[in-house]
């Protein structure tokens, strides 16, 4: 019963049936590791861990400095990637750690208003995030989340799953607190309702795989007629 989940090696990812092209997780790699769930990235303590996130356009910030409670400001970052504050004028905080956007804005904020700043810049809300999604899909790519998506939407963001989709081989990997996780989830029973549709996160990989058979018939169309002969030239 999906979502099922196991240790599953990178190489290898989709083992195929000989006959019927169903799907299993390979075994034997600490590649990547999984758990009864796959958890948000970054968990701990039931919050989410932007220490390693990099900003972008759109995203909310929450700038405050020790000590000077009245330089406390949340802003947005255009879509250049700037971040305009007070005293401060305009930081580049696209591509940035939220560590690195606070060193900067220290450094303007050094010797000019205060001696030595210590400067914390927070994640209001991040939707500068991406989700890859490739395989059986028809528009493979990466594309944005804005806000919460589920796998189902992360799929139709891709325009949907091709014809040689298999539905029950969706795989999702994920890094967890520095750990490459996966697990595998069945499409068909989250449409018809009887598994959860998962939540997808900014840096999830979303791999839809391919049904055997399918390919194999496709494959097969593209030769010529059975029985006929083709001209062979040694």
């Amino acid at each position: 019963m999906f979502p099922l989940f196991r240790a599953i090696p990178l190489a290898g990812l989709f083992g195929l049936t000989a006959c019927g092209g169903g799907s299993s997780l390979g075994t034997g790699s600490s590649a990547v590791a999984v758990a009864q769930s796959l958890p948000a990235p970054g968990v701990t303590s039931g919050t989410l861990d932007f220490s390693n996130y990099r900003i972008g356009p759109r995203d909310e910030l929450i700038v405050e400095v020790f000590g000077a409670p009245e330089l406390k400001r949340e802003g947005e970052v255009d879509a250049a990637g700037n971040l305009s504050l007070p005293l401060v004028g305009t930081v580049v905080a696209g591509g940035k750690t939220p560590d690195e956007v606070g060193a900067a804005i220290a450094a303007k904020l050094r010797g000019r208003y205060i001696r030595d700043p210590q400067v914390t810049v927070n994640i209001k809300k991040a939707v500068g995030q991406t989700v890859t999604v490739d395989g059986a899909v028809r528009d493979p790519g990466v594309f944005p989340v804005l806000g919460r998506m589920t796998l189902q939407q992360a799929i139709a963001s891709a325009k949907g799953a091709d014809d040689l989709a298999n539905l029950d081989n969706v795989v999702v990997f994920r890094r967890v607190n520095n750990q490459q996780m996966a697990a595998l989830f069945s499409l068909k029973q989250i449409r018809a309702g009887k598994s959860t549709d998962p939540q997808i996160y900014g840096n999830d990989i979303v791999v839809v795989g391919e049904n055997a058979t399918r390919r194999f018939f496709k494959d097969l169309a593209s030769f010529p007629s059975l029985g006929s002969f083709i001209p062979f030239v040694l």
